[in-house]
């Protein structure tokens, strides 16, 4: 039993339709699926990833459209990776970026990878990593119809980087309950303050990791419009979540036990630091109730939700003139 990498993250938004237009334009990112919050079905629920939405390429957002700011701080998932193939690819995105007006950091190296930090226009936390010398969980198929070039496009997520005031207790649920290897250490963003700690799982690489930064100079993080909610580990099938929820249940982590979201299965579950941990099974995917080659064109609703399909499309906003 070992969980295989990331599976997604999920994250905060305010704009839906700036948020698509975003990650879709400027980033060349495919919406593979546009539906709603199961849990509060106004609001879009709206995912990103590669040709066919492959667990460990999904971005996903929730909206949120009267969300305050994001406060950054301690206590959470402090920055998302995006992979792309190699060290000139970031080159590419240093400059594209600049035109599309998105103001980057200099390209430099975190956990012996080239890497180029930016934020989105909420203030989303991101970090373009290459993958030039990485080994380990493959990457996914860029889209055919991705705005840029495929020898530069995106192509999953890479490490997620968890901010806590102390350390320990993450790394101890990461390793010795959810069965992460310490891989090492690099310098801290921070003048003054302690390596941070690269953790890897399954066949490791930049799509497999986690990094651990404490810090105790911050208040807690205040979560809002560019903050990420949650980070999803991937799971083989159905029959090892069975596992895994008895696991979390017998070292007397809380958690919501069995959820069912229909394009996969989950269990969550927060650790000592109070970052919320999901662990979801790579199917049954993305193209359950659509064609691939029509992903994302329109609103997708799991059964349960369909006999309410009117009222529910009378409160969205539409991204885009075409949804």
């Amino acid at each position: 039993m070992e969980l295989k990498g990331i599976h997604h993250v999920s994250a905060l938004t305010a704009k839906a339709p700036e948020n698509f237009k975003f990650y879709t334009e400027v980033m060349g990112l495919r919406l593979i699926k546009k539906t709603v919050n199961q849990d509060d079905t106004s609001v879009y629920h709206l995912f990103y990833g590669d040709e066919k939405g492959n667990p460990g390429t999904e971005l996903t957002f929730f909206e949120i459209p009267m969300a305050g700011r994001n406060h950054d701080g301690n206590n959470s998932i402090s920055a998302i990776s995006l992979r792309v193939k190699n060290d000139a690819a970031l080159s590419y995105w240093e400059k594209r970026l600049t035109e599309y007006g998105v103001e980057t950091e200099a390209i430099k190296e975190r956990a012996e990878r080239k890497t180029l930090a930016f934020r989105d226009l909420e203030g989303q936390r991101l970090i373009l990593v290459s993958d030039e010398n990485n080994e380990g969980v493959s990457g996914g198929q860029p889209w055919s119809k991705s705005t840029t070039p495929e020898e530069t496009a995106i192509v999953g997520l890479g490490p997620v980087r968890l901010t806590v005031p102390a350390a320990e207790a993450t790394v101890q649920v990461l390793t010795e309950l959810l069965g992460f290897r310490k891989k090492g250490t690099y310098s801290a963003e921070v003048d003054g303050q302690p390596e941070i700690l690269v953790l890897e799982t399954g066949e490791g690489g930049s799509g497999a990791e986690v990094h651990v930064e404490e810090r105790n100079d911050i208040p807690q993080e205040r979560l809002g419009r560019g903050g990420v909610h949650h980070v999803a580990f991937r799971v083989d099938n159905e029959e090892e979540l069975s596992q895994w929820i008895e696991k979390v249940s017998s070292s007397r982590f809380p958690n919501s036990g069995f959820v069912d979201r229909f394009y996969f299965k989950s269990l969550y579950f927060r650790e000592p630091n109070r970052i919320l941990f999901e662990l979801a099974t790579d199917g049954p995917g993305f193209d359950t109730d659509e064609e691939l080659e029509h992903l994302g064109e329109s609103l997708a609703l799991p059964p349960f939700l369909e006999p309410q399909r009117k009222a529910i499309e009378a409160k969205l906003q539409p991204l885009d003139t075409k949804s």
